[in-house]
C-alpha cells in the first residue's frame, strides 16, 4: 500500500496551518509506504469525514434558522476539505465499500437533531468532534510514538485541530444542560461512531 503521490494538494492544505507540529511539516515530502494497521485507519477516517460532510448537509436539508445554517454551512466546507485530503491519502481501491451506508448514516444523524431546534444540533456536533478528537489523536499519538510517516501525521493532526475548533464552537452556543433526549441522543450517536469505526477498518 503506497500513498498516493498528490503532494502538491497535501502541502497547499498544510502550509495553512499553523498549529502543525513541525516536524510532522518538514517532513512532508517523503514518500510512505502504509503498515496494515494505518491502511485500516485512514479507511475509517475517510469514512467519518463523508459522514461529516453528510450530518451537515442533513442539518442544513430542514434547518431555517439563519444561525444554525451559517454554522452547519462553515463547518461543512471544512469537512468537504478533511474528505478530499484523507481521501488522497489512500488508494480508491482501499477504501470503505460502505461509503453509501456511512453518507445515509450521517445525513439522517444531522437530520434528526436539525428538525428538533438549535440545541439538539450543538449537543449533536459536540458529541460527535469528542468522539473525533480522540479518534484522530490516538493514531496521531502512535505515528509520533514509532517516529513514522510524519506527512500523514501532519494530515491527521490538521483535521484534528479543526475538529476541537467545531467541538469548542458548538460548545460555546449551548446554554442549558443536555436533557433526558440528549443524553440519550448523544449517547446513541457515540455508539454509532464507536460501531462505524469498527466496521470500516473492516470492509
Amino acid at each position: 500500500m503506497v500513498l498516493w503521490d498528490k503532494r502538491v494538494f497535501v502541502l497547499t492544505y498544510l502550509s495553512d496551518n499553523q498549529t502543525l507540529p513541525e516536524q510532522c511539516r518538514a517532513a512532508a515530502h517523503t514518500p510512505i509506504a502504509e503498515p496494515a494497521w494505518l491502511v485500516r485507519e485512514l479507511r475509517s477516517d475517510i469514512a467519518g469525514e463523508a459522514g461529516a460532510v453528510a450530518i451537515y448537509r442533513g442539518i442544513l436539508s430542514v434547518a431555517r434558522d439563519p444561525e444554525i445554517r451559517s454554522f452547519a454551512l462553515a463547518h461543512l466546507e471544512t469537512e468537504r476539505k478533511h474528505l478530499e485530503l484523507v481521501s488522497s491519502l489512500l488508494a480508491r481501491r482501499d477504501h470503505s465499500v460502505l461509503m453509501v451506508f456511512w453518507r445515509l448514516a450521517g445525513f439522517f444523524t444531522g437530520l434528526l437533531p436539525g428538525l428538533l431546534g438549535a440545541a439538539p444540533v450543538y449537543f449533536t456536533i459536540n458529541c460527535v468532534e469528542t468522539f473525533v478528537d480522540l479518534h484522530y489523536k490516538s493514531q496521531i499519538d502512535r505515528l509520533l510514538e514509532e517516529a513514522i510517516y510524519p506527512e500523514i501525521c501532519a494530515c491527521l493532526e490538521a483535521c484534528r485541530q479543526d475538529e476541537v475548533k467545531h467541538r469548542d464552537e458548538a460548545r460555546a452556543c449551548l446554554s442549558e444542560m443536555p436533557g433526558p433526549f440528549e443524553r440519550i441522543w448523544c449517547r446513541a450517536v457515540a455508539s454509532g461512531s464507536n460501531a462505524t469505526v469498527a466496521a470500516a477498518r473492516r470492509i
